[in-house]
């Protein structure tokens, strides 16, 4: 699944088709800056595939396909709401520097050595 999610653009249109969907083709595409048609229909059929997207098609001239989000996908929609909250957390927060990363790392795992050796 991560394999998936984790292609250029495919969280893209699940966040777009999330939002705002159903969405037709053309609605979608302008909706993500940048997406090429064939990548979108490349990554719009893995996403069907997967159960994530459902394609709607009606006959008609010319066609409209609409595409939104499967309840299979609602469920991951809450693990998204999650990342974006968190990111908008992190977003107001500065980062920590490399050397300061580490050298927290190193301090937790030293306790967590002598917390062993006690125990």
């Amino acid at each position: 699944m991560l394999e998936l999610l984790t292609r250029p653009w495919t969280l893209h249109i699940l966040w777009a088709l999330s939002h705002d969907g159903p969405l037709r083709f053309g609605v979608l595409r302008k909706q993500i800056d940048g997406i090429s048609s064939r990548v979108l229909t490349e990554r719009l059929r893995t996403l069907e595939g997967a159960g994530f997207v459902f394609r709607h098609y009606v006959p008609s001239i010319p066609p409209a396909v609409t595409y939104g989000i499967t309840d299979r996908m609602k469920d991951i929609e809450k693990v998204l709401a999650q990342l974006e909250g968190l990111a908008r957390k992190w977003k107001n927060e500065p980062a920590m520097a490399p050397e300061l990363a580490v050298a927290d790392a190193q301090s937790a795992e030293k306790a967590s050595r002598q917390h062993s050796a006690r125990s």
